[in-house]
């Protein structure tokens, strides 16, 4: 589904990612785990196509798409998600006027008829129902006065509710306690499909325990040095990220 081959990219001056490759497939859950400053959220925001990334060389492509080519809301219309780390709070608009005008914006770049209020508002109560959301919450400025496993939680919701088809999860166990922590793999998992793919973005195991990932990647320097099944994780818990340091 997303093949990324030989990826250079620059944040101002430095260079962040120096020839990262990477394919994941449809139906499968990648995780990258990697040390701080490593390019793992730059790596996040060069596929949504944040401003400020300068892609220097390499290629993306999604479904055989190039996606370099889109802008960031063509590459959210075609089904490319990003849950942040530190989730933005947007005040006076309600979380659910936010969602909904996503979708119908979404739905519209597509082609597709627009959300009505009564199959939107049906749609909500059962997402909501599901990661456990007080659905009064969802009437608040988005993440405005939330906690840190609230904005988790509305995260997972957004992605619940666009139904999206290439996720990435920044570190989404960031501030988490362990039963926001199951919540959240609950509803993250609920969406695995074989026309889906998600990479994991995460420092700990602990994350791995509830979202199982089909494969682990060691991303150094700038660039994948090691891949492997959910062993690597457990081994990257034991013993650190030196000895993939001194590879990159």
């Amino acid at each position: 589904m997303l093949s990324v081959s030989n990826l250079r990219a620059t944040v101002g001056e430095t260079e962040i990612l120096k020839g990262l490759t990477l394919d994941v497939p449809a139906g499968e859950v990648h995780a990258i785990m990697g040390p701080n400053g490593a390019g793992k959220s730059t790596l996040s925001y060069v596929l949504t196509g944040r401003q400020g990334y300068e892609v220097t060389s390499g290629t993306v492509t999604l479904e055989g798409e190039d996606l370099l080519a889109l802008e960031a809301n063509e590459r959210a219309a075609r089904g490319v998600f990003l849950s942040f780390q530190y989730p933005l709070e947007i005040p006076g608009v309600p979380a659910l006027t936010f969602i909904r005008t996503a979708m119908n914006a979404q739905r519209k770049a597509r082609g597709e008829a627009e959300i009505t209020a009564p199959q939107f508002l049906k749609l909500a109560k059962a997402k909501a129902a599901e990661l456990k959301i007080d659905f009064e919450m969802l009437k608040r400025a988005l993440n405005v006065g939330f906690s840190g496993g609230e904005k988790k939680r509305m995260e997972i919701f957004q992605m619940a509710m666009l139904s999206p088809r290439f996720l990435i999860l920044d570190e989404t166990d960031s501030g988490l306690d362990i039963d926001a922590l199951r919540i959240v793999a609950d509803g993250v998992n609920a969406l695995r499909a074989p026309d889906r793919a998600m990479l994991v973005i995460t420092h700990y195991q602990r994350l791995l325990d509830y979202i199982k990932p089909d494969r682990v990647h060691v991303l150094s320097g700038g660039r994948i040095v090691a891949s492997g099944g959910p062993e690597l994780a457990l081994e990257l818990e034991r013993e650190g990220y030196d000895k993939y340091a001194r590879a990159a």
